[in-house]
């Protein structure tokens, strides 16, 4: 069994930009309910320099985040550490990043994926839209059915 990161970021206190860690939390239920022991979760606002430590400790990890991006309901995209950029300011740590820090300082590599679920609406309220809602069933669908499979691999719906 892959020892496996669950990691949801975003502020639940802007509506869809919750995506992230209200996923999370509905995947750590099931994970729970299914007696999975080989997939851990986390959650935070954002993604910060110190979690290259914390990826460092599994062979898998799964990031996810809300996107503003033109997809249909969610993306789920393999992240390459060379594709990292040093942002001007560390409020834009990205998942390519983290992975990069991690290989840097820690010689660790884990096979690495981002969850884009596609969000509407970014106002100061604590609530999803029901669409981002319905994008948010669909990715879990689509990530039960890979971790059933033991099969994770890049797509677009």
């Amino acid at each position: 069994m892959v020892k496996t990161l669950l990691y949801g970021y975003g502020n639940p206190g802007r509506m869809d930009d919750g995506l992230g860690t209200s996923f999370v939390e509905d995947f750590q239920r099931w994970i729970e309910q299914e007696d999975i022991k080989n997939i851990h979760t986390d959650s935070n606002y954002q993604l910060n320099i110190e979690d290259a430590e914390k990826i460092s400790a599994y062979e898998s990890v799964i990031f996810v985040d809300a996107s503003k991006e033109p997809i249909e309901q969610f993306s789920f995209t393999k992240v390459d550490a060379a594709k990292a950029r040093v942002e001007f300011t560390m409020h834009a740590v990205s998942p390519a990043y983290v992975l990069y820090l991690c290989k840097d300082l820690f010689q660790k590599s884990p096979e690495t994926y981002l969850l884009h679920i596609k969000g509407f609406e970014w106002d100061f309220k604590e609530t999803l839209t029901p669409k981002a809602q319905e994008n948010k069933n669909a990715a879990m669908q689509f990530l039960k059915q890979q971790i059933k499979q033991s099969d994770l691999q890049p797509s677009n719906h």
